[in-house]
Formats: C-alpha cells, sequence, structure tokens
C-alpha cells in the first residue's frame, strides 16, 4: 500500500471511529461509524434523487429507509444514494467527502435455537468452521439456518458460505423451520426475537444480557448510508428499551432454611444467587412467610407447617435485590394479621412493590405496576389453594382469592392501557413436574386474556413449561429459599429471566439451580444442568 493509501486509509479509520479490518479472521471488527459531518467539516453533498437499497438490509430497516421518501431503484449504479453493508476492506475506493457525509447503523444479530435446548453457547470459531464447510462444534453436521437478507449481509462479510452450509427460509418461517428440524441453530436480527427462540450466547456474549459488550460481540453487521439522505437509528438494540425480569418460585425462611442463616449468617442462602438476581433490572421473590418480631428459634426438625421469620432476615431479600414481592402465599396470617400487617410495612419502607395480597381483598387484588426503560409491567397474582383462612376479605388482611373471569377481565384492561400483565399463581401443591388438567386450563385462560408471562410460584418442585401464542406459561419454578431436601426434584429449581424490549416481550432464559445444606441454591453443573432440561422438555412434549 502506497503512502497516499495509508495516510487515507488512517483518516478513514479515525472518520470510523472503530472499522478495523483483522486479517487473521474472515469475521471484522465490530464497528460504530461517526454521525454525519457538519458543514465545516465537508463539502455540502447534493441531496439525492433516489435510494438503491442492497439485497442485505433486514426488514426492519429497510422499511425506514422506504419510508423516506427517495424513490427506490434497482441498481446501485443508477443512483448517488446506497444504503449498503460496510465492508471495510473496500472503503478505500469511497471518496471523502462521501464518508464524511454518511450515516451508519450497527445492527446486531442473535444466534438462536429451538427453545428447548440444553445447548447454551457456542464459540465465534464454531460458527465460521460451520460457514467454512468444517463444521465443529454442538451443531456439528446442522446447517446453520437465515433469511436471505441476513445471509446476504454476512456473505458481504464473511465471504460466501460453503455449499449445504446454509438454509434459507422466510423470516416468519425460520422459527418454524428450525423446529421440524431439531437440532437446529439460525442467525436473525435481534428485533426478530421472539419467545420460541432460545439465545445462545457467542464467545461468552449475549445480546439479551444486561452486562452484553457490544464492542467485542462477533455478530455485529454495519449498515452505511451515503450520502446521509435520511436519519437511521444507529442500532437495533438500545440498552436503554431492554429490561430483564427475574422470576423465581417459593421462599419460606423458615424451620431448617432458617436455622442455617442463624448459624452460618442471615445471607448465606444468598450467597451463590443473589449477584445473578441482583443484574436483573426487575427481582420479583414469592415470599410466603411473614415477619413476626416473636418468631421463636427456628427447630429444623419441626413438622409443623405455620410459619414465622425473624425480621432480620429480610436482609436476604434486600441482598437479592429485591424490588416486587408476592403475596399469594398460604402462610402470611399464619401468626396472626398484625405480623402480616408488620411485613407489608417492612416491604413499604423499602420502597418494594408488591401484590397478590393486602391489607383487605381491595388491595390484594390491586395489580403492582412497575415501569423501567419504557417497558411498562403489571403483576396480578392470585391464592387459589386457599385454605380461606388466609384470604384476604374487605376487613382483613391476606392473601387474593382466585375468581379466574375476573382475573382475565382484568389482565385484558392492564394490556389495554399499554402494560405487560404477568399473571402468578399460588395454585395447588402438586409434587409432580406435569399440570393437572385445571391447572393447565386456568394457566392457559390468563395467556389467553393477555398475560405475556403465566408463573407458577406454589410448585416445590419445578414443572414443565409452555408457549402459547407469544405468552410464556410456566406450572412451576420449585423452590428458592426453603428447606425441602428430601427429594432431588425438591432440591432443584429454575429462575425465569425474562426478557422485555421496546414494550414487548421477547424471550425467556431459563437459569437452573439445586439447593444443598437446607438453604443455599447452587448453580446445577453442566450434566446436571442438561440432565434436567432434557427431562422437562420431554415432559412438556418437546
Amino acid at each position: 500500500m502506497g503512502k497516499t493509501r495509508r495516510f487515507f486509509f488512517c483518516i478513514l479509520a479515525c472518520s470510523l471511529l472503530l472499522v478495523a479490518c483483522q486479517t487473521s479472521s474472515p469475521v471484522e471488527t465490530p464497528v460504530t461509524l461517526a454521525p454525519v459531518a457538519t458543514p465545516d467539516q465537508a463539502p455540502a453533498t447534493p441531496s439525492p434523487d433516489s435510494l438503491w437499497i442492497s439485497p442485505a438490509i433486514p426488514e426492519s430497516l429497510r422499511k425506514i429507509a422506504a419510508s423516506s421518501g427517495l424513490p427506490l431503484v434497482s441498481s446501485p449504479d443508477s443512483t448517488s444514494a446506497r444504503l449498503d453493508v460496510l465492508i471495510p476492506q473496500s472503503t478505500v475506493n469511497y471518496s471523502q467527502s462521501s464518508i464524511l457525509n454518511s450515516r451508519s447503523s450497527s445492527w446486531i444479530f442473535a444466534l438462536v435455537s429451538p427453545f428447548p435446548t440444553t445447548t447454551d453457547g457456542v464459540s465465534l470459531a464454531d460458527i465460521q468452521q460451520c460457514w467454512g464447510g468444517e463444521p465443529t462444534g454442538p451443531f456439528t453436521g446442522r446447517p446453520l439456518w437465515m433469511d436471505e437478507a441476513s445471509l446476504a449481509a454476512f456473505s458481504a462479510v464473511w465471504g460466501a458460505p460453503a455449499a449445504g452450509a446454509v438454509r434459507v427460509a422466510q423470516p416468519d418461517q425460520l422459527a418454524d423451520s428450525t423446529w421440524a428440524n431439531r437440532p437446529a441453530w439460525a442467525i436473525i436480527p435481534f428485533e426478530d426475537l421472539d419467545p420460541r427462540w432460545k439465545v445462545l450466547s457467542v464467545d461468552d456474549q449475549s445480546p439479551v444480557h444486561n452486562d452484553f459488550d457490544q464492542a467485542v460481540y462477533p455478530l455485529k453487521i454495519v449498515f452505511t448510508l451515503q450520502p446521509a439522505a435520511f436519519t437511521m437509528p444507529p442500532t437495533n438494540r438500545d440498552p436503554n428499551k431492554l429490561t430483564v425480569l427475574a422470576m423465581t418460585g417459593t421462599t419460606a425462611l423458615a424451620r431448617a432454611t432458617a436455622d442455617r442463616m442463624e448459624k452460618k449468617g442471615v445471607l448465606y442462602p444468598g450467597e451463590l444467587i443473589d449477584s445473578m438476581l441482583r443484574s436483573a433490572d426487575i427481582t420479583h421473590i414469592s415470599n410466603e412467610v411473614s415477619f413476626d418480631k416473636k418468631c421463636p428459634t427456628p427447630d429444623p426438625w419441626s413438622l409443623s407447617l405455620f410459619f414465622c421469620s425473624n425480621p432480620t432476615y429480610i436482609a436476604l431479600l434486600e441482598d437479592a435485590g429485591t424490588d416486587v414481592v408476592e403475596l399469594t402465599g398460604n402462610h402470611l396470617v399464619d401468626f396472626g394479621p398484625a405480623n402480616f400487617l408488620m411485613t407489608l410495612s417492612m416491604y413499604d419502607q423499602r420502597g418494594w412493590k408488591y401484590y397478590g395480597g393486602g391489607k383487605n381483598l381491595e388491595a390484594a387484588l390491586e395489580p403492582a405496576l412497575l415501569e423501567n426503560n419504557g417497558n411498562r409491567l403489571a403483576f396480578v397474582g392470585c391464592d387459589f389453594s386457599g385454605p380461606p383462612d388466609d384470604w384476604a376479605t374487605a376487613t382483613s388482611p391476606g392473601a387474593a382469592p382466585c375468581n379466574m373471569d375476573k382475573m382475565a377481565l382484568e389482565i385484558t384492561s392492564l394490556g389495554s392501557q399499554g402494560y405487560l400483565p404477568i399473571m402468578t399463581f399460588q395454585y395447588q401443591e402438586y409434587y409432580q413436574p406435569n399440570p393437572t388438567y385445571e391447572e393447565q386450563a386456568d394457566f392457559r385462560k390468563m395467556a389467553k386474556a393477555g398475560a405475556v408471562i403465566v408463573s407458577g410460584s406454589q410448585g416445590h418442585e419445578p414443572a414443565t413449561m409452555e408457549i402459547i401464542n407469544g405468552s410464556f406459561v410456566h406450572y412451576g419454578l420449585g423452590n428458592l429459599f426453603f428447606d425441602q431436601m428430601f427429594s432431588l426434584p425438591t432440591r432443584e429449581l429454575f429462575v425465569d429471566r425474562h426478557i422485555f424490549y421496546d414494550g414487548k416481550y421477547i424471550n425467556t432464559e431459563l437459569l437452573t439451580y439445586i439447593i444443598e445444606d437446607y438453604a443455599q441454591p447452587h448453580p446445577m453443573t453442566e450434566l446436571e444442568r442438561k440432565q434436567f432440561l432434557e427431562k422437562i422438555f420431554k415432559i412438556a412434549g418437546w
């Protein structure tokens, strides 16, 4: 390369900020272009009278471009305005004026597979080897699915894939195609995520995580508009539009769990899980037991089913980053209504929302409304199992009793107000992973009414799940902080990480733990997780 071209390339690199060429890999370093130049930075560029849009442009960006009002042409040679993939190796062919007057969008793509997949992530090398016709990794021998635009975009950067390495389907048919050909994997634009997909990490980076680092994520394509004829979004994944909700199962800080807290510290149960819970934007805890200043010293061998918790134990819920407390549990008034009311006061003092229970029936039926990054969530819950003494009345505190028809109407109303309804149940406590017909009918009714998440908080054993018309229905998550060590299923548990973006529910990630020492959830080993998920998915009919 001569001195002039080197000098030009340096100018180009500065104006495009992070654009770089990597000779050691066919994948380009993630790039971000500078915004359109101001008049004192570059000579004015005449407004184009038409626009060419590359076949590699994703549909959502194509619609934005089409709405610019510029007539579209079929050939890049017949217009001065082009929307295309930025290919760093070829940028030396652009004029300095067009570079300084360009706009860019950095588009995030997700590597996905059908939801009932036990593989959690792959390396970039696995993807590249598949692309080049020498597959390695967990999807060896399985083609990579894409739509035509995504194939054109990655082919522009990586080169054409090897014969048979990629299969193409229409965007609205990709999920069905991969589900019908499991095990399968696909690359899709971030905006095309929906609950049927499981998002796989690539080199330990996942675009549905809050700690996602766009700068190092490899599945990113930069699209550039030259000249800057209209405004484009800088990216299709704005972290200021993303909300992560961590939902959990049964918490009962009593009996043997409380005994361990007394002996090993109040924060002991959460030492291996609290950082994960805190990392969510919103953390949900279903605390079934009220605090009592006179709560007896916990007896780990007690057979009593009347529970209370020492008020100091609330530090564990604080450490978990609690934001919203579910009060559908059937032990809330075991030690009298006064302690339940004191517990509500403790939540109020910390600014925590609560629902599914309250100081009276009217309060118990009120939804908990939370907003984060523009996503408006509404939590609704009820206690199906009772006993009646646990239910709130017009004059006494307790859990909200279930009236399925009224709950369905409330969910529909919340949805019409722009909320994303989340319905949780304290249902009958079946020690089995599959729902009963009655349970299934009630959970599905809430989903059909518009609840985007329907979750069972009652299950002391984790249960199966299903996806119904874009709603995620999970029949039981298992215990979170509780002492049932008498069987493997009562020790296994889910934490569901639900992902919301730009006012929509888009995805769920299943995290798996196993309880040790009557109190402390541990992350499952890779083998434990695989066997557990395979069992749950098989029972679900997947």
